[in-house]
């Protein structure tokens, strides 16, 4: 092979590859484990552009390179196969979902494959196969069956939770619940079954309840927070509204400390970290409870307490020292007490603002660019000064924090005082070192004031006795608060999980594990029925033991995705989800990588129910993942045309601002260096045929602007075509070579000439330019094995720091300075190859395999660096005569500033620049410069 054909030589050791199951790994309890994981991808219809691969590369170079230091190496891949997209094609063209989904799966392996990453396909998983969501199924099961013991700060069983009920009724139960219940032993055992099942269902970790959700009309289906951008559905982007429905539901909440402080055990990025921490959003203050009065509501004896009150209003504040400040009340437009209270001249107007404004996008209320807010007619009595506040209804409060309902402090909150401001309402300061004149004092600085019993107290102090009186007077209590809420858990789609839930006298039932999977069934259409029921409605006799009715729903995307990593570890195993051999051998992730745009979605579910798992005595660890890195994403460099409007004329791009011209996004593969191709321009749609041009030298050069890949911008490119034009082995190194793996950087095929071009030269070391293979057997020299160890300590260092990019540039000026050394040497080659090979694992087979004949590259070792070669025993002097480099000499580092200085004066080069005169003085700087003044 004279010249490097690199699609022959890649064709050739994927195909080895493959038929050797040279990736394939399975249990050895004589090597270390190492698990490398990349977030599995959604097999989209447009398959993969070249942003896709980044993560991927970086994950395969750490897996190839652990596995030559001796690690038992597992790296699997697999697909989220559940989703929407499938689904909208479906009702679009009647194509189930499945048909759709595995051609897309299919497409995504082959370039995949094409790429060279040494994945385990034998542990393959596809979310959407029932073998697997099976699996999906009995975790459901496990969560609808536990409660969450607050004491033991764990779940348990439920039937645990039962024993208490039936021994000492609800007195001696600590548990996490939506609901309050009150019932003796006794009370307990004579209930009927169903009011039994009702109690337990506010106790489960999987739950039934009304919520307030997502709807999307247009899509027919919830949709979680993080599948909704702006008040639009993101795929789509179809309107959203808010909509109080019926659905499953996850206790996630009561993970939501050991979530939060298990953070500083793992190591993940910082800012994702910091995204979690938000989301979790734990604050510590105090629930207060304040008396309703109206023509519905009747206040009784002020002096009762009002713990089990119906016509309180329950209020969450960090700062109860502020309670005297308080001047108004105010209701989220969802809160459930809003149309109880509402008097009768004023429900008209708060209905309508109501469904104007729980549709709003959050992002738009928290804003208060626009205030609104009306008046309920209603008022609260503060439990102190027992004095009557209105309350208001307005939609800058959100339901999904804390009660759903505020007290107003105008004087020290600056939402409240924009409020105030613009409806008018009284401003009440109650903390020292402020000006309400001018806006609202928030720093928790200062003397309270105003404040009866308060005066005269920082605010820490303030806190702590607020709190002390509420408590003694029954009117609240200090109480660590969550902004994260409970994850809803229903789609009204047809292409996910079946719940295994089947209903007995309305109530919920999970079906025997003997039943499952529980399979989709078939339907003759993919979407909502006539009455408005998710598509499962359709399904014929949808009916478990063919009597009791089914649950229509299916589960989120995400289900799937939470425990994935578990099954790759046992993946054929049809008993359990995952054997405790299997478990106890690979433990956690090592090496995880993926988005960050998954930080408070798929992120916090997997650590969820790692949690969940690990107290249930499944896992030996309670924490996915102890390394995360989230790459950066590889943004499109979108290229435009120039039309003159009016015409069929486009102008280039540096004479553009002579005309009135409107910028047109063109297919980027029709260009090389924003050169556009005119005969390609001209077929690519039937209205540019005739399009004349203006050029430029010659030339038709097109506008750059960087922005997502997509298809709707033209500039999606396909890793396939870079790998027919350069290789898969340059298309690895050159998404390395772009920029550190962390930072967003635009694909641009500069410089990929330059990549293909080292990976020539590396060739060349090995052959001469009639292709014959020349290494030799000497020894290799002092300088030669300084160059290479150099080169594998670096490499080294880079791998284990993820500095991928700086390894690039290191293989680069280690094959340049060899090649100046006319270098041959096995003993150096071998060693070159195989420190690359994690990165261009195609190129280095070849040659490893010409260098040792019938020796698996699988089987070397990443070779060690020694230090004695790379201590100097030497240094190259910069001279200078008088102030101006003249001349670099090599000294030993042994010799004398006296010898240094002999040896610079008798110097030819160095003679010709003193003229025979006598220097003034000779000034030598070790290790430095040496300085000859005539």
């Amino acid at each position: 092979m004279a010249n490097y054909d690199f699609k022959k030589i890649e064709d050739k050791w994927q195909q080895y590859w493959k038929e050797n199951q040279n990736f394939r790994v399975d249990i050895d309890k004589n090597k270390p484990k190492y698990y490398v994981l990349d977030m599995f991808p959604y097999p989209s219809g447009t398959g993969l552009h070249v942003g896709h691969p980044l993560g991927y590369i970086a994950s395969d170079i750490v897996t190839r390179y652990k596995r030559l230091k001796g690690f038992n190496v597992l790296h699997p891949m697999g697909f989220d196969a559940f989703g929407l997209p499938a689904e909208q094609y479906a009702i679009q063209t009647g194509q189930h979902p499945a048909i759709t989904t595995e051609n897309n799966i299919k497409r995504y392996k082959e370039q995949l494959c094409k790429i060279g990453f040494s994945f385990d396909w034998s542990r393959e998983v596809r979310t959407c196969d029932p073998k697997y969501y099976k699996w999906t199924q009995w975790i459901f099961i496990q969560l609808f069956n536990c409660w969450y013991n607050n004491d033991a700060d764990k779940a348990e069983p439920i039937v645990t939770l039962i024993k208490k009920f039936e021994t000492s009724g609800i007195s001696n139960v600590n548990a996490a619940s939506n609901m309050n219940h009150n019932f003796s032993a006794g009370e307990w055992k004579s209930m009927p079954e169903k009011q039994q099942q009702e109690i337990l269902l506010s106790y489960r970790l999987a739950y039934l309840a009304d919520t307030t959700v997502n709807w999307c009309p247009e899509l027919g289906t919830v949709l979680s927070n993080e599948e909704v951008k702006d008040g639009v559905s993101e795929r789509g982007g179809h309107p959203v509204v808010r909509k109080e429905m019926k659905g499953w539901c996850l206790r996630i909440t009561a993970y939501a400390e050991r979530l939060l402080k298990d953070l500083e055990k793992i190591h993940w990025p910082e800012p994702l970290k910091e995204m979690q921490r938000n989301w979790i959003g734990r604050s510590e203050g105090a629930v207060l409870k304040f008396e309703i009065r109206n023509s519905k509501f009747e206040i009784r004896n002020p002096k009762s307490k009002i713990e089990n009150s119906k016509s309180a209003v329950e209020i969450f504040t960090t700062r109860p020292d502020t309670i005297f400040g308080a001047t108004f009340m105010v209701l989220a437009p969802e809160h459930e007490l809003v149309e109880k209270i509402t008097t009768d001249e004023h429900k008209k107007v708060v209905k309508e603002y109501v469904e104007f404004a729980k549709n709003r996008p959050e992002r738009d209320r928290l804003s208060l660019q626009t205030i609104t807010g009306e008046f309920t007619g209603a008022y609260a009595i503060h439990p102190f000064t027992k004095e009557k506040i209105p309350v208001w209804v307005a939609d800058y409060v959100l339901a999904g924090y804390g009660t759903g309902a505020i007290m107003a402090v105008p004087a020290h909150d600056s939402r409240d005082y924009a409020f105030a401001k613009h409806l008018v309402l009284p401003i009440k300061e109650v903390i020292t070192g402020g000006d309400v004149t001018k806006g609202s004092h928030d720093d928790p600085n200062g003397t309270l004031i105003n404040s009866d019993f308060l005066n005269g107290l920082n605010v820490d102090q303030a806190i702590k006795k607020t709190i002390e009186k509420a408590e003694r007077a029954g009117i609240g209590k200090g109480k660590v608060n969550y902004k994260l809420r409970d994850a809803i858990f229903s789609r009204q789609r047809y292409w996910g999980e079946p719940f295994p839930i089947y209903f007995k006298n309305g109530m919920p039932y999970v079906i025997d594990h003997a039943d499952l999977p529980l399979i989709l069934p078939e339907i003759d259409e993919y979407k909502p029925t006539e009455t408005g029921k998710p598509p499962l409605g359709r399904a014929k006799n949808w009916k478990y033991k063919g009597k009791y009715p089914l649950e229509l729903s299916t589960m989120p995307g995400w289900a799937g995705s939470s425990w994935y990593y578990l099954r790759y570890m046992d993946a054929g195993n049809e008993k359990e989800f995952v054997s405790k051999q299997c478990v106890d051998y690979w433990q956690n992730i090592d090496f995880y990588i993926g988005g960050a745009e998954h930080a408070t979605g798929h992120l916090l579910y997997v650590r969820f129910w790692t949690k969940f798992l690990h107290d249930l005595g499944y896992l030996p660890f309670n924490e996915p993942a102890k390394k995360l890195i989230n790459q950066g994403m590889i943004q499109g460099r979108s290229n435009f045309v120039y039309r003159i409007r009016g015409t069929n004329k486009f102008v280039s791009y540096n004479l553009r601002k002579k005309h009135k011209t409107t910028a047109l996004h063109v297919d980027v593969n029709f260009l090389e260096n924003d050169v556009l191709d005119l005969k390609v321009f001209r077929k690519w749609r039937p209205e540019f045929a005739d399009a004349e041009f203006i050029l430029e030298d010659g030339k038709y050069i097109c506008g750059v602007e960087i922005e997502k890949m997509s298809k709707s911008k033209h500039n999606i490119v396909t890793p396939d075509d870079v790998i027919e034009k350069y290789g898969a082995d340059t298309l690895r190194l050159y998404e390395m070579f772009l920029g550190p793996l962390e930072q967003f950087k635009p694909w641009n095929t500069h410089g990929i000439e330059g990549v293909l071009k080292f990976l020539k030269k590396l060739w060349m070391l090995f052959h001469n330019d009639k292709g014959d293979f020349i290494v030799s057997e000497e020894e290799p020299t002092k300088e030669e094995l300084k160059i290479i160890h150099k080169t594998i300590k670096k490499v080294e260092e880079d791998i284990e720091r993820y500095s991928f990019n700086t390894s690039v540039s290191t293989f680069m000026i280690c094959v340049n300075e060899l090649m100046e050394l006319k270098c041959n040497k096995k003993a150096i080659l071998q060693d070159l190859v195989i420190i690359l090979s994690p990165f261009a694992p195609h190129i280095a087979e070849e040659l490893w395999e010409r260098i040792n004949i019938n020796v698996d590259a699988q089987k070397a070792s990443f070779p060690k660096w020694s230090d004695k070669y790379l201590a100097e025993d030497s240094y190259e002097y910069p001279v200078s005569v008088n102030g101006k480099l003249r001349a670099k000499i090599t000294f030993p580092l042994g010799l004398s500033n006296k010898q240094i200085e002999k040896e610079v004066l008798a110097s030819e080069k160095i003679q010709k620049w003193v003229e025979g005169k006598t220097p003034k003085k000779v000034i030598v700087v070790p290790k430095k410069i040496v300085n000859v003044v005539v």
